[in-house]
């Protein structure tokens, strides 16, 4: 087997174990108990929590005008992995039921966190994202002096801002917490 085909393979394994991870993590811990997270991920959250509209819907909605970006500004392996990963995270999150496992609010933040974050790190590691937001402030980390890290706390500071007037100071607080 040839090195680029075990890469592939190692790549893809990755973002699948990425995928479920992050899908556990949201409908295991965060959604039944109206958690949110930062990113794409949490204003789709918002988005389901204000409207009912099905969250696999959001994921994928949303994420589009990140991947068109990633597709023209970064590079196009890069955008087709993360569009496969976004579009594998939608199926799992609408296919695949979770047992949701506790309503403890300081354990849900704790382990949907730690799962939720798991799963980006994974596909991160298989060369793709699982949030737009990522690729927005990689395009935008080349264009002014500010680190990636910098521009993602920006923006889901805006967020947590946001949860707070929509669900509430403590669901915000913990929702803060869970994307520690």
């Amino acid at each position: 087997m040839s090195l680029a085909v075990k890469e592939n393979i190692k790549s893809i394994f990755f973002i699948v174990l990425g995928i479920f991870s992050a899908s556990f993590g949201l409908k295991g811990f965060l959604l039944p108990n109206q958690f949110i997270d930062g990113g794409v991920t949490g204003i789709s959250l918002l988005v389901v929590f204000t409207t009912k509209i099905p969250l696999s819907y959001l994921i994928f909605i949303i994420n589009v005008p990140f991947i068109i970006l990633a597709f023209s500004q970064i590079s196009r392996v890069f955008a087709i992995k993360t569009f496969i990963a976004i579009i594998g995270l939608s199926v799992v999150l609408a296919l695949v039921n979770f047992p949701v496992i506790t309503h403890d609010k300081l354990l849900i933040a704790i382990f949907g966190g730690l799962f939720l974050g798991a799963g980006v790190g994974l596909s991160v590691r298989g060369g793709s994202v699982l949030d737009g937001t990522e690729i927005l402030a990689l395009y935008i980390g080349r264009q002014v002096e500010s680190s990636i890290g910098d521009l993602i706390l920006i923006f889901n500071a805006i967020i947590f801002l946001c949860a707070a007037f929509i669900l509430g100071i403590e669901p915000a607080l913990y929702s803060i917490l869970t994307y520690m």
